[in-house]
């Protein structure tokens, strides 16, 4: 059975990326006794913990 590729027109590069947050943060929960803090979502999420 051949498959046909994928149309590009319907790719969404944003909605992937969120999907592979959404996936980083279910995986780091599901390794973890307790819930995640903060400080540990944001590592996840690349967002900086540098105060101002």
């Amino acid at each position: 059975m051949m498959t046909e590729p994928l149309d590009s027109r319907l790719r969404d590069d944003d909605a992937l990326a969120e999907i592979e947050l959404t996936s980083a943060l279910m995986i780091a929960a599901s390794e973890h006794d307790a819930p995640l803090t903060q400080e540990q979502v944001d590592r996840l999420l690349g967002l900086g913990t540098d105060a101002d």
